[in-house]
Order: structure tokens, then sequence, then C-alpha cells
């Protein structure tokens, strides 16, 4: 079982290892490309003999797992990553071990890091740390482990029937280590082998070995293990993760070690997302999770985990509310951020891709005007019509009507009450904005142009990290461009193109509109739309938090109500981020 996502060559080398002994053994091997499905993939497949399974878009890793086990058959299977090189007589170590131990269902092979290329991770090294990416070495004999790694790890299928699947809601942190986990928590006297015969090289090469790219990967793993850390209640202080990351600092200077950055970034991720569970709700408590009953955020209801009883599973466990030394922080981050992008011409060229591409559209774009909010409603109206697409504005005042409500009025409104407005149908995009944001200069055509170089349908520009943001999800990443995720916002800002128009419109009769972004997820599930999150466009929210002008137990309710007749994603997958987008 190999997942892989866009990295042929990479899957290159380890289908050259795998598949001759795989074909020797009797055994079939799958490829999941959890990229979607792509001609030169399953030419790859092909040519190695081995099957290809492809996913209609993005997943995730342990959703590619739970499909490989789905469409395999076999007594037992055999996980890898696409970045390892078999070692010679490693399948044949693994089927002999599970013959001749026939109590055990989790078995794990070594694991040894293998870094290609001058100027990497390896030449700045002191050698007192080990390498930034998964490693298992317990010796030359079989011993037994706490715990099996996904790039080298075989179950027998009774045991996954038992357990259950992969938890789909994990990614980079704990994705396996959870299901192990649960295993030993339904049988207690369960056991994981290390094989010692049964070896791969864990490999990284060109850029991707340089001490840049295994930072930036390290700061995002940090940021997932002390997710799953969380999750399950076992999460140190952040007195202590700022301790550590101290200590991770200090070496790097005391032993002149550069490599050492791969601790700190590794450690920074985790004190990141410490200090996000502190400080995500304005006062270390979810307002949304309080008032459904549920306690601290930091206590259970953290996004990337479950979700504690009387908390409801289509809010995100936090309010988002961006307030004192936080929001001072924050700020500072953004103009760090948005001097890289000018410093760097990111910017720029964008700007001038976005004076060619895409051809002309046809854009409307509407809204709900309160009195108060009039001067930043103008400013933002100015700004859609700066675009050198075809750009129709349609807005109305409040009244007595819900903000869903007034939307499928302006549906169908025409221009200034003239006969010459056109139809959405003839609409290339429908952009919802509301009426407290700030929207950077040239916002519409660098969105529209993003959104059609990555072929999304439904988007949202990311927010700021100073913006009030309920979902962390959609906060502004840093070096990327654009990330593919499970859903979009109802807003501050939602576009949607065309093809959404016949399932999604006229919207539901709903006044607030919580949990309708939910079942937006589940049809562009259904529907294989790419959803997205625009981190070049990064818009402001900080004149209100939400449920700042409505009571937030009426939304709630009214999201209750309307999502007990209609399929919907839980938040849990709805803060997951697929794919990630640096270059356009």
């Amino acid at each position: 079982m190999i997942p892989t996502r866009a990295r042929a060559p990479y899957l290159e080398v380890a289908l050259a290892s795998i598949a001759p002994q795989a074909h020797a053994a009797g055994a079939e091997v799958l490829v999941i490309d959890d990229a979607g499905p792509s001609p030169g993939g399953r030419a790859q497949a092909e040519r190695f003999g081995v099957r290809y399974e492809p996913h209609e878009r993005p997943r995730g890793l342990n959703v590619a797992r739970n499909t490989g086990v789905e469409r395999s058959g076999g007594e037992l299977v055999v996980f890898v990553d696409d970045d390892i090189e078999a070692l010679r007589g490693w399948l044949a170590a693994l089927l002999n071990a599970a013959r001749e131990h026939p109590d055990v269902d989790v078995f794990a092979g070594p694991i040894r890091p293998r870094l290609e290329g001058r100027g990497g991770w390896g030449s700045h090294s002191c050698g007192r740390e080990k390498a930034p990416i998964t490693t298992l070495e317990l010796g030359c004999s079989d011993t037994e482990t706490r715990y099996a790694w996904g790039a080298n790890m075989a179950i027998r299928r009774e045991a996954l029937e038992r357990v259950g699947a992969f938890d789909e809601s994990l990614e980079q942190g704990g994705d396996e280590q959870e299901w192990q986990d649960r295993l030993r928590a339904r049988e207690p006297r369960a056991r994981v082998l290390y094989v010692a015969g049964a070896g791969v090289d864990h490999r990284r090469t060109g850029s991707d070995a340089h001490l840049r790219a295994l930072a930036r990967a390290q700061y995002a793993r940090g940021r997932a293990a002390r997710r799953f850390d969380t999750q399950r209640r076992q999460a140190p202080s952040p007195t202590r993760e700022l301790t550590t990351l101290a200590g991770c600092m200090w070496h790097v200077v005391h032993r002149g070690c550069p490599a050492g950055l791969t601790m700190v970034a590794h450690s920074a991720g985790r004190l990141r997302e410490a200090l996000r569970e502190r400080t995500g709700s304005g006062d270390a408590v979810s307002r949304s999770a309080t008032a459904a009953g549920a306690g601290p955020a930091g206590n259970g209801a953290d996004p990337g985990g479950d979700y504690k009883a009387g908390t409801e599973d289509f809010l995100s466990g936090q309010s988002g509310t961006v307030g004192g030394i936080d929001g001072v922080l924050r700020r500072l981050r953004d103009e760090a951020t948005d001097a890289w992008e000018i410093a760097s011409a990111k910017r720029l060229r964008l700007d001038l891709a976005a004076q060619h591409e895409p051809p002309l559209r046809r854009v409307l774009a509407i809204g709900v005007v309160r009195p108060e909010h009039a001067s930043l409603a103008e400013r933002i109206r100015a700004e859609l019509l700066r675009s050198r697409h075809e750009v129709e504005l349609r807005t109305c005042p409040p009244g007595e009507l819900g903000k869903f409500e007034n939307l499928n009025r302006l549906l169908v409104e025409r221009a200034g009450g003239s006969p010459d407005g056109s139809p959405i149908q003839e609409r290339d995009w429908l952009l919802v904005v509301d009426d407290d944001i700030e929207l950077p200069r040239g916002f519409l055509d660098r969105l529209l142009f993003l959104c059609e170089r990555f072929s999304l349908q439904l988007a949202q520009p990311a927010h700021r990290l100073s913006s009030h943001a309920a979902w962390s999800v959609t906060r502004r990443r840093p070096g990327s461009v654009a990330r593919e995720t499970e859903f979009v916002e109802i807003g501050p800002v939602t576009a949607f193109s065309r093809a959404t128009f016949d399932t999604l419109l006229p919207f539901p009769k709903l006044r607030m509109g919580w949990g309708l972004d939910a079942h937006w997820a589940a049809l562009a599930r259904e529907h294989g739309w790419r959803c997205g999150v625009i981190d070049a466009v990064a818009i402001g929210h900080r004149v209100a938090p939400a449920a700042d002008a409505y009571s937030r137990e009426a939304a709630i309710a009214e999201a209750r109500e309307f999502l007990a007749r209609r399929p919907y994603l839980r938040a849990a997958e709805m803060q997951r981020t697929l794919t990630t987008h640096r270059r356009w």
C-alpha cells in the first residue's frame, strides 16, 4: 500500500525496490494517488505492474490508507510511504515474521534516514541530533516496540476489521499512532514486533534535503504533533514548550549546529499551536463552545480532535476573536509577511500574471450593508469595481430579513431596477461579500486568477493573522499561495464558480447561516468540487467578531435544525488542509 501525492520521482524509486519483491512473493501492490487521477501516475504504475487507485481529489493520508484497505485483499496489509527505498529481503522478512508470530497483529521494520545531495542537512549537523524525518532503528535483533510508523508498517487485516479504519481527521500528527492506541485500548495485551531484517531507507533528495525545506516541514509536524497531544490530553504546558524551544536554540548556538534549526522549527510549531490553544478564543474560552455547553477550548475542543459532549460538531470550537497582546503580535507577523511578499517581488509577479489570465469574466458581487459600515462598504465597492473583469455589485440594507434571505433577494434583482441586469446563470462567478472587511489592492483580479489556476469551484481569501476568524484553517499561511481544503466559510468573502450555481443557489432560507458551510462541504465532496483558501490574497476582518450583531444561541439553534435533515462534514474534517500550493 503506497499512498502518494504528486511525487513521481520518489515513487519511481519506491516501486523499483518494492515491485520485484512483491511479484516474487505473490503480493499485490496498490498505489493510492491522493493528488487525483493522472495519466502519468497510471502509466508509472502500469510500468511496474501494480494497481493504480486514485482519489478524485486530495483527501489526506489516512483516507488514502483506508481506501487501500477497502480496495485490496490479503491477510497482511503492508503500508509504506512513497519516499522510501525497500532494502533487499524487506518483504520476505515481514512475511516470515507474520508466519512465525501468529499472535502479533502489528509489525514494524527499520526506517533509516537517507538525505541525499550536497549542501543538505547532514553537511550542517554536529552529529548529536537525529535526522528530521521519521526513523526507527532498534538494532539487529527482532524485539517488541511501542509503535510502528507508516513509512514501514504491516497490520493484519483482521485487526483492521476489529479496530476500525484510520482516523481521517488526523494529518501529519498521530495518524497511525492513534490507530495503535485504539488497538491497545481494546486489547491491552496487543504487541508490536520490530523485524530487524525488514529495513527501508527513508529518502530526501535535492532541495527537499536542504535545511530550509526540512525546517519548514518540521514546523508543520510540530504543530500537528501538539494538536494530537492535546487531543489525547497529554500536551505539556506552553511554559514547558517554551523551555524546550529555548533548549533547541541553545543547542544551535552553543554547538555551532545549523542543522539544529530543524529542532527549533519543530519546537516552534508546537509552541505556536500551544499559544493558539490559549489565545484563539481571546479569553481562553471558546464562546461558541460555551454557548453550547462546553468547557475551555484547550480542554477537548481542539479542532484536530474529538469534540466534548455538548459541543456542536459543526462549530470550530473557537471564537477566533483577536485582541490584546496577541493581536499586536499577529499584526506584526502580518506586516512581516507583507514586507517579504513585496521585497521578493511575489506580489508584483502575481499582479502581472493576473493582468492576462483568466479571460475577462462576468462577476456578480452581492452583500448586505449596515448603515454603520457605509464608509467601509464604499471602499469595498471601489476595490471591486477597480477590477479588469466585468463586475456588477448589488447591495441592500438588512431590514427585517436575515443575511441569506437578503442575499436571495439580491440574486434575482435587476441592477438598479433596470431590465438590463443579467441573471446569475450568465455569470462566471458569484462573490458574497460582508460589509466589515478590508480588501487588498488588486483583490479580485488576483483572487480569480488563483481560483482558476488551481481549478477551485468554491474559494475564499485567507484571513490575515490579525483578523477575527473562528477557523484556524482559513488564516493565511506564510509561503503558501493557495491551499485546497475541505470547506470554505459562509463569510466574510466567499467565491462561487458557475459550476456550483444549480446546486447551491438560491441559498436556503436562513437568517444567520451557521452550519451552511458544513453542508456545502458535503456537497462539494459529493460533486467533486475543489475548495480552497487563497493565502496570497489575505483580507482583514477586524471590525467585529462573529455573532456580534445577533444572538449566538439563535444561530446555533438554526444550524441544528438545518443540518438535522442534511449531510454535512464534521468540524475536525473541515479544519484539514489537503494540498498546499507554493507556486502558480
